[in-house]
């Protein structure tokens, strides 16, 4: 294969043109907001997160309405997303420390986001790029890790390693909309059940699109 960060850059370009304004499908008007609908995001669909948060947000209007709710109403409030349990618990508590050390103010950096209870680094990495512009990482999820892995670019399952190689050969500006150059193609043409190789604009490019077990 070819140097990798110009494979890399080909890729980018391509899916530049293929989705020109790539930000989050997560309905947010607050950082806050994002911060409640990336943790509500886990293990589920962006469009069903889009549905709960819509009457979610109506409801608990404030960084210290989410710290002062009721553990059990929070928990039938946020049921289909799934894994209510440890959301409601998390979000309740991230929203008390960000009430009460930061003044019902997100941190915009690194350390004091996964600080948070239930916060990782790909949650502080959507939170940072989509709420503050900032690029302090990469968001990994499930499809920048398959599509890593099919176009060449990263090996395995690791989010961490995939980051970090992904991170050093990409200019630091383009991280963030790498991550969603890469969750909305997966979403919409390298589709995990049956990837769209035909319709792919990036066929004549990726390693995987012509093995014959797809």
């Amino acid at each position: 294969m070819e140097n990798k960060k110009i494979h890399m850059g080909k890729i980018i370009s391509i899916l530049e043109r293929e989705y020109p304004e790539p930000r989050t499908e997560l309905s947010f008007e607050t950082p806050h907001q994002l911060l409640v609908a990336t943790i509500l995001s886990a293990q589920c669909t962006d469009k069903r997160v889009n549905i709960v948060t819509e009457k979610l947000f109506k409801k608990y209007k404030t960084v210290q309405d989410f710290a002062n709710a009721d553990l059990k109403e929070f928990e039938s409030d946020i049921h289909p997303t799934g894994f209510y349990r440890n959301k409601a618990k998390n979000i309740i508590a991230a929203s008390k420390v960000i009430f009460d050390k930061f003044g019902g103010r997100v941190p915009d950096n690194m350390d004091d986001l996964i600080a948070l209870p239930g916060v990782a680094r790909k949650t502080a990495n959507v939170v940072l790029y989509e709420a503050f512009g900032k690029n302090e990482g990469l968001a990994v999820d499930t499809h920048v890790i398959r599509l890593s892995n099919l176009l060449g670019i990263a090996a395995g399952v690791d989010a961490k390693k995939i980051e970090k190689e992904l991170m050093e050969n990409i200019e630091r500006k383009k991280w963030g909309e790498f991550s969603n150059l890469l969750i909305l193609h997966g979403r919409n043409v390298c589709v995990a059940r049956k990837p769209k190789c035909e319709i792919c604009k990036l066929s004549k490019i990726c390693s995987s699109a012509s093995d014959p077990k797809k």
